[in-house]
């Protein structure tokens, strides 16, 4: 590996400050679970001169989901549920749905499962006015947010079983939408565990694999070391203090509603931990976390040929879904930065992680921008990176 080409991250890093595009990043680079790059550049906290670090605690926001993905195959390993079973089994707000079609409402044909839900089919979108099911869920969140507000908060099984009452966006199966389903899922671990969600997160998972920075919220005895979530306004970067998603508090209390689509805070090194394990086929530091059989199914693509074309978005052209993570499929398509089977996922303040596992890297990238800054930095990381390969 050539080292002095690995430094053109470090420049890119470098202009993104410079330039104003945020106040501080990170990216980190392993190979077979050893670093071979790292760097951090500008302020994690520019009003309180917190310089970004490599403890540097930040929302992951999306990056949030194959960690629940990766909790649902804990208990898939243990038999405990079936990637099959219907949510309504464990969630009585999933009875009886219904999906809103342009002739109005149609009882569904199948019921929504645990797959639909690692898979993005189960028709349970996010809130968003532009469609009909997207407004009834946004005043659902409006309802959520004035109780929050009147201090009536939701817990987590509390949201998913609202949820489970509003119409789908289609029918569960039929395509790919991104939405509320990673949520669900972590209010089904919560029924069928008797824990919070949190609670099996950290005993389960956190823990086993020393991610002690990781939690739905960042302590008061930590916020020295919490990145300010910046915003752009009339031209220059400002602290953002709104959030979305139904998340609460700024990550600043520990919230009642434990998001399993977009809920934690994390550290560089926390995630790499997870990563590893995953790219180690479900072992860390010796000790085996899931199993073979899991991650491989975890790390597959699962769309069908009828769902695969509404995975549609620009940034993943040559990827397909599964288990709250996108696949390579078409490294054609996808350009020469991204490797056949390259898994992962972003977030919405632009953190993003990355697994080859041919070439066994794992690639990390963290800012706290609102809107993030797309797919561009990370790709231009893992080119430099195989640019450097002796």
């Amino acid at each position: 590996m050539n080292l002095v080409k690995l430094e053109n991250i470090t420049e890119m890093l470098k202009k993104q400050v410079e330039n104003g595009e945020v106040k501080g990043c990170s990216a980190y680079v392993l190979k077979g679970g050893r670093p071979i790059y790292r760097a951090n550049v500008g302020m994690a906290d520019e009003a309180r001169g917190i310089k970004w670090e490599n403890d540097t605690i930040v929302r992951l926001y999306s990056m949030t989901k194959p960690v629940t993905a990766a909790a649902v195959m804990l208990l898939i390993d243990r038999g405990v549920i079936d990637i099959h079973d219907k949510v309504s089994w464990y969630l009585p707000g999933f009875k009886n749905q219904q999906v809103l079609t342009e002739n109005g409402l149609e009882p569904v044909k199948n019921e929504v499962s645990i797959k639909n839900l690692l898979d993005m089919t189960s028709g349970c979108c996010y809130p968003d006015a532009g469609f009909p099911a997207g407004d009834e869920m946004q005043k659902l969140y409006d309802r959520m947010a004035e109780d929050v507000a009147a201090g009536k908060p939701w817990d987590t099984v509390t949201l998913a079983n609202e949820i489970g009452k509003q119409p789908l966006a289609f029918q569960p199966g039929e395509r790919w939408m991104y939405g509320t389903s990673a949520d669900i899922l972590g209010a089904v671990i919560e029924v069928v565990t008797g824990m919070k969600f949190g609670e099996f997160l950290k005993r389960e998972l956190l823990e086993p694999l020393g991610m002690n920075d990781t939690d739905f919220y960042c302590p008061e005895e930590k916020l020295n070391r919490f990145a300010e979530n910046y915003e752009p306004k009339d031209g220059k970067l400002v602290p953002c203090n709104w959030q979305h998603l139904g998340l609460t508090y700024l990550c600043r209390r520990k919230p009642e509603f434990e998001s399993g689509g977009a809920g934690l805070c994390s550290t560089m090194d926390d995630y790499a931990a997870f990563a590893e394990m995953l790219l180690n086929g479900g072992v860390y530091n010796g000790r085996r976390i899931l199993s073979q059989n899991a991650v491989d199914y975890m790390t597959t693509p699962q769309l069908t040929a009828e769902q695969r074309p509404s995975f549609d978005w620009d940034q993943h052209v040559g990827f397909s879904y599964g288990n709250l993570m996108h696949i390579c499929t078409e490294p054609s398509l996808a350009g020469p930065s991204t490797q056949y089977g390259e898994y992962g996922w972003d977030g919405w303040l632009g953190c993003y992680f990355a697994n080859d596992p041919e070439g066994e890297y794992t690639f990390l990238y963290f800012i706290q921008r609102c809107g993030g800054l797309g797919v561009r930095p990370i790709r231009i990381i893992k080119q430099i990176v195989y640019g450097a390969e002796d």
